[in-house]
């Protein structure tokens, strides 16, 4: 979201609504997340009560991802999480990142479109349940959120980093107050310090310079675990961030610059916070405090928590990927904004070869010069870093000019960080993440980044093999079904085939259509149990098998194909749907192996569409079943009926009886019978896409007499 696409007016009316929403409900923070155009993504636009950068990880969400905020756009609904136990219970991943004590509420923005949604925070005093009255507040505060994004629908954008809002502080004069109270704290023997909400010291008087060894003006506007050596260890970040989440004061002792232990106390507040570290004593230096937990040694080396939480979280998403695009759109998606990049190429080692399977960030014409590349080769860092598994870090064109002259015209970028992806000594490819602008890489960034590689280099392993499995069972499956369906006279025909959802492993429903004459087919349907190769082949074996017997009855045509299936001693089972249409009398006649009812739309002066009642068979494959019956069912067919063969993936949702399924899956069709095959076939489909996420595959075949 840029300023240059959206009014002030619109900014201050959303600054004002998050400021006064965190005042009014006790919330500690609120955020304004949007769905990106074009993307699956939802993007964090406005921030309000927590610094940015504690936030960086939850930058960019996928819609898909196992989160409450996800969850409370898919579903359209307010998701409430009122423990950090209840957290880590319902939504481990993204508990990982944030191990401390809060609740949260996400309500979704719903107006002309859906924009996205809200998302509070409260401290852990917070009652582990939602009011009635806070429930109102906050879904009329997405109400009003809402009227906002509305009066410029094209116009708002997610930003490259979210922009924060004040929040609004009410008292007395400031400056008067200030004064008074300065003069009060410098004449004090405890240090005080103050922060802003990103942590950077906006206030400290004398006592705390001297305890922290710099001047005063060297200090204000900085971290402290930046700028003071004994201060950069994760302890006293991690304590912050505790503070300033669970608006708790928090007290820890911790070494101090000397051979002495000091008691720090944080107290959170709106919009500072404040430490307190008491002056050095005099005397002798006491020992360790008893039952006290030593603080990790502060190093330069070491990267903050902020960092270590991140990674946690990282390593979170990266474990729930499981195609390549699923590890390449995680990477782009988070760890790019996690990491303040603006591009990203990842590549993976091809018959000796680098084929760039993703790329964020860049012109196509410049990722076309670098695909395709020698895994050897000296035109980019990438061969030597293959080679000798090290990463590499360039600050500027003129470290990357220094060893490889050529590559800085290449990508067009400023910094980079080459990463290889190596899994147990075996080269599996290499992620790139580069900046439009001169970048230092610290050593904490290194430290971390280099472990991100190790994290990315095995779920995309693991994701190379999945695919390969995938295109392998799709293939095969796609050169089983009919590549056409073969004309019949005076029957219009269309069919659909949809894989499951992403992640899930291809199956085996199939369908066909045999003509038996110029006045009969027979049509066919059927989900063999399983989701991969060994499902995939077997269903072209039923085909064979019913192609073989087709023109007999109904019943002996399952019969016999279950006979087939006993001598192939599969133990997968198989449902079937198998019906012969006698177009010149206008007549069907049916026989099912478990598969679910067809529909039959029938027009007239009262047309409808209801599910056949045809008695079911056993399912094909059942050992004990091998004289099984299939009993046959009759229907009236006449010119303009329409019949809908499908299998479960169609109407299978969780928690919902199949029953009520396939009754709005009816209700959905007649109405739109009249339609085109083709349109009628997608509309159906849309229909049940609305109402779940695929986890099986569908099959569709819909036929009308004329």
């Amino acid at each position: 979201m840029g300023d240059d696409s959206v009014t002030s007016a619109d900014w201050a009316s959303l600054e004002q609504t998050l400021g006064g929403t965190v005042r009014r409900t006790g919330a500690v923070a609120a955020g304004v997340y949007l769905l990106s155009p074009g993307e699956p993504v939802l993007g964090l636009t406005a921030l309000c009560g927590l610094p940015t950068r504690t936030v960086a990880p939850w930058w960019r969400v996928a819609v898909s991802a196992a989160g409450p905020l996800s969850e409370a756009v898919r579903e359209d609904r307010l998701v409430w999480v009122g423990r950090q136990e209840d957290m880590a219970r319902l939504y481990p991943n993204a508990a990982a990142g944030l191990p401390y004590q809060f609740a949260m509420a996400f309500a979704p923005l719903h107006g002309t479109r859906r924009w996205g949604a809200l998302a509070l925070m409260w401290p852990q005093s917070h009652p582990p349940s939602l009011t009635r009255r806070e429930r109102g507040h906050i879904l009329s505060t997405a109400h009003r959120i809402t009227r906002i994004l509305d009066r410029s629908p094209t116009a708002w954008s997610i930003p490259a980093e979210p922009r924060t809002a004040p929040l609004p502080v009410y008292g007395t004069d400031p400056a008067r107050t200030g004064l008074a109270a300065d003069d009060l704290l410098q004449r004090l023997p405890v240090g005080a310090l103050g922060f802003d909400l990103q942590g950077r010291i906006t206030y400290l008087n004398d006592a705390a310079a001297r305890l922290l060894g710099r001047s005063a003006d060297s200090l204000l506007g900085t971290l402290p675990w930046q700028a003071v050596p004994w201060l950069d260890a994760p302890v006293h970040e991690d304590h912050y961030r505790a503070a300033v989440f669970g608006r708790e004061p928090v007290g820890y002792t911790a070494p101090g610059p000397t051979p002495r232990w000091i008691q720090i106390r944080i107290n959170p507040g709106d919009p500072a916070t404040t430490a307190y570290p008491p002056p050095p004593p005099r005397g002798p230096a006491p020992a360790a405090p008893p039952h006290v937990t030593t603080a990790p040694d502060p190093s330069p080396q070491t990267p903050g928590t902020g960092r270590i939480h991140q990674l946690l979280h990282l390593a979170a998403a990266l474990s729930q990927t499981v195609t390549v695009a699923d590890v390449v759109d995680t990477v782009a998606d988070q760890i790019l904004p996690a990491f303040g990049a603006q591009g990203m190429v990842v590549s993976a080692a091809d018959a000796g070869r680098l084929k760039i399977i993703g790329h964020r960030g860049y012109d196509p014409r410049n990722v076309a010069r670098l695909d395709g590349l020698p895994l050897d080769t000296d035109v980019t860092p990438v061969g030597r870093v293959l080679r000798s598994g090290v990463p590499a870090f360039y600050a500027d064109p003129a470290e990357m000019t220094a060893t490889h002259p050529r590559a800085p015209a290449l990508s067009g970028k400023q910094a980079w960080a080459f990463l290889p992806l190596m899994v147990s000594e075996r080269r599996v490819g290499c992620c790139i993440l580069s900046y439009d602008r001169p970048h230092p890489f610290g050593a904490g960034d290194r430290a971390v980044l280099v472990s991100l590689a190790g994290l990315i280099a095995q779920a995309m392993d693991r994701a190379l093999l999945y695919d390969a499995k995938h295109d392998l069972a799709h293939g095969l499956q796609q050169a089983l079904l009919p590549a056409a369906l073969p004309p019949v006279p005076r029957l219009d025909v269309a069919a659909r085939y949809l894989p499951a959802s992403r992640g899930v492993d291809i199956g085996g429903d199939f369908y066909d259509l045999i003509r038996l004459g110029d006045t009969a087919a027979a049509a066919v349907i059927g989900d063999v149990q399983g989701h991969n190769i060994k499902a995939a082949a077997l269903m072209g074996q039923v085909r064979t098998a019913v192609r073989a017997t087709a023109g007999a009855a109904p019943g002996d045509v399952l019969a016999r194909t279950n006979r087939v299936l006993m001598d192939l001693e599969t133990d997968l089972f198989v449902s079937c749907l198998y019906v012969h249409i006698d177009l010149a009398e206008g007549r069907l006649r049916l026989a099912g192996a478990g598969h679910p009812p067809p529909l039959l739309y029938t027009p007239g002066p009262a047309p409808r569409a209801v599910a056949l009642p045809v008695e079911p068979g056993p399912l094909l494959g059942i050992h004990a079943c091998t004289e099984a019956d299939y009993p046959l069912t009759t229907a009236s067919f006449p010119p303009g009926a329409l019949l809908a063969l499908y299998t479960d993936g169609l109407v299978e949702t969780p928690g919902t009886d199949i029953t009520d399924s396939i009754a709005a899956l009816a209700r959905q069709l007649a109405p739109n019978a009249v339609l085109p095959l083709d349109d009628l076939a997608d509309s159906l489909l849309h229909h049940t896409s609305l109402r779940h996420t695929r986890t099986d595959d569908t099959a569709l075949l819909l036929l009308r007499g004329r």
